[in-house]
């Protein structure tokens, strides 16, 4: 399908709800696409606050539309909403795809499968290492089976809340079976852990799971001179510049990477869901890769 190709009534909508959403770059890449396969199909992006989250996938019966992704702050709202739920999303407490099959919603959840497979293509290993993984919502819960899966020897959940963190760790701490992964040890704290020597100084890996950054010019107070000189900083959040988790990291040498790998692996399996066919994941990386500026 030619990129200039007009939308008309034979054209099928597929998008992303969030809030904010002047950031993503979802439609970039499935955009992309779907001009490479040469469908007739759409990827827009709607501005949704979250008072308005169950109007807008009710939305998408009436409107005919095949699937959306849910972003910030709708994935663990949108749990509640769906007529059925994919095991992933169901052990996630969150959903990150909504599919319309014949005017039922499906929700589902790529997110673990996403980072794990950004972690795969960027060779981080963490067996029987320490984890750190701060935030305590949905997509913290995709970073702490990730890490269990992977074989952590520990994984400390940091939040503001700790008592969120601490029903986190549990929920996970006493699934492991179900999650098909080793027992680890799996403790809550505070955000001040991440200024403790003691504790950092053990860290294989340190995984911001909140959208400090996205909507905020700061970050959390963390002594990322305290981590080992092999620690890998990584951000589930993706930007054009680097974020405030990543840069004080990138300044002391540490290695730091963004979600855009994760973002496209999450792209492909929603691509997939949504449109019933195998995703041309090479032009979708292509068009990631330019609207980030980093051809």
């Amino acid at each position: 399908m030619d990129s200039a190709r007009p939308i008309d009534a034979r054209t099928q909508l597929t998008a992303v709800f969030g809030d904010p959403i002047e950031h993503s770059l979802s439609p970039a890449m499935h955009n992309a696409a779907y001009a490479a396969l040469g469908m007739d199909r759409a990827y827009v992006a709607f501005h949704v606050r979250r008072e308005y989250l169950r109007e807008a996938l009710h939305a998408i019966r009436s409107l005919g539309m095949l699937g959306v992704n849910l972003t910030v702050p709708h994935k663990e709202h949108a749990l509640r909403m769906m007529a059925h739920l994919t095991d992933e999303a169901r052990l996630l407490g969150a959903v990150n795809c909504v599919i319309n099959r014949d005017g039922l919603l499906y929700g589902d959840n790529s997110d673990a499968r996403g980072l794990d497979s950004a972690l795969d293509e960027l060779g981080i290993a963490i067996e029987n290492r320490l984890s750190i993984i701060i935030g305590a919502g949905g997509a913290a819960a995709a970073a702490v089976i990730v890490c269990m899966r992977r074989g952590a020897g520990r994984i400390l959940i940091c939040n503001r809340t700790v008592a969120r963190a601490k029903r986190l760790a549990r929920r996970f701490g006493e699934n492991h079976q179900r999650l098909q992964a080793q027992r680890c040890g799996t403790e809550a704290c505070s955000l001040d852990a991440l200024v403790d020597p003691a504790i950092l100084s053990t860290a294989a890996l340190v995984i911001n799971a909140t959208p400090m950054g996205l909507k905020t010019d700061a970050f959390a107070a963390l002594d990322y001179g305290a981590t080992p000189a092999e620690c890998v900083f990584y951000d589930l959040i993706y930007a054009r510049e680097p974020t405030p988790f990543l840069s004080p990291a990138t300044a002391i040498g540490r290695r730091a990477v963004d979600g855009a790998e994760m973002l496209l692996n999450q792209g492909a399996i929603a691509f997939g869901l949504f449109n019933g066919v195998t995703p041309p994941k090479e032009a979708m990386r292509d068009a990631l890769l330019r609207a980030l500026g980093r051809e």
